[in-house]
């Protein structure tokens, strides 16, 4: 089964200070036939602007990560974890019993512009946890870098729950290829730019989901580009 989502038909809410488009229903945005794919419930395009965040708030049981597109977003949290996120850092909260966080851009002057995406874990009322890891941008380069696993290979990530998440940087006119397992779901996110996958165009904000669609996906970059993909449990 294939799901395309336009950037044009996800969600969108915002304040003077925060623009949010929203993959999945989030908050004001409610739509009972888009809660999400697989255990992956979140996925919001935020731009926050200079000086402004998202004051001192809960979670639970939840997956969360942060990946920065542009500028840098500060993190707090009750455990005493803090500090700057970057484009190049993934960061991951494991929310677990409770954790209380704050995220703010640092800048007086540059807007951040971030993807937040939460995964339900497979197991709830663990001990919350932080982690956040530089990649080396060779390794994203015209490449799927993994930066998110459930066992840490490659130096990725642990996250709760049996997901993966793959990171590509694109020049125009490079491919990349991810061979797809049975009885496993799929989402490919257009971060930026723009390229082809199984016959199909997916522009910035765009994503497409696969569900038990074994075989090859062939990336071509048509433009500067950064993809995020998604290995989920169906």
């Amino acid at each position: 089964m294939m799901n395309i989502t336009k950037s044009n038909d996800r969600g969108e809410t915002g304040t003077y200070w925060l623009q949010s488009f929203h993959s999945f229903s989030f908050g004001e945005y409610y739509d009972p036939r888009n809660m999400g794919f697989g255990p992956l419930r979140v996925i919001n395009e935020d731009v926050v602007r200079a000086g402004t965040g998202f004051d001192t708030h809960p979670h639970a049981n939840m997956e969360i990560m942060t990946y920065v597109l542009s500028g840098s977003l500060e993190h707090k949290d009750s455990l005493g974890n803090g500090g700057i996120i970057r484009p190049g850092d993934v960061q991951l909260m494991s929310a677990g019993k409770g954790i209380l966080h704050s995220e703010k851009n640092p800048s007086e002057s540059e807007d951040v512009h971030l993807l937040q995406i939460w995964i339900m874990p497979n197991v709830a009322g663990t001990q919350p946890g932080y982690q956040q890891t530089t990649f080396n941008p060779a390794e994203m380069q015209n490449a799927l870098r993994l930066v998110v696993s459930p066992d840490g290979e490659n130096g990725s990530l642990v996250i709760k729950q049996d997901a993966k998440l793959w990171v590509a940087r694109m020049d125009a006119g490079s491919s990349v290829s991810l061979e797809m397992k049975p009885d496993r779901k799929y989402w490919f996110q257009m971060a930026r730019g723009s390229a082809e996958l199984l016959g199909k165009t997916l522009e910035q904000g765009d994503a497409l989901g696969l569900d038990n669609e074994p075989g090859k996906a062939d990336i071509k970059a048509t433009e500067k580009s950064e993809l995020l993909v998604f290995e989920l449990p169906r």
